[in-house]
């Protein structure tokens, strides 16, 4: 599979968090998880996470990973159980 096929078929997921929450499919955009990596290292583009521009961005702490990591994760999951169910689930 090429990097464009892995991308659509994270995408076809939905945002994980809505779909964990039973909100259905959201469309999603992709977010690149930064556990591991220093500031000036790119990620991998393999490892992404959908995310719906509320939990990616728009939300606001509480709700959005770039609004405050550390409640997301608390409330969601962290960014590494996210990214293991996406892989799982898009590998089904």
């Amino acid at each position: 599979m090429n990097i464009k096929a892995y991308h659509a078929r994270v995408r076809a997921l939905g945002c994980i968090v809505c779909r964990n929450l039973g909100y259905g499919v959201t469309p999603p955009s992709l977010h690149h998880p930064r556990v591991g990596q220093g500031g000036g290292q790119k990620a991998s583009d393999w490892l992404v996470i959908p995310l719906c521009p509320q939990h990616h961005q728009d939300g606001g702490p509480g709700v959005a990973l770039h609004a405050g990591q550390t409640t997301f994760e608390r409330m969601y999951g962290t960014e590494l159980d996210l990214l293991a169910q996406t892989i799982s689930e898009v590998m089904q």
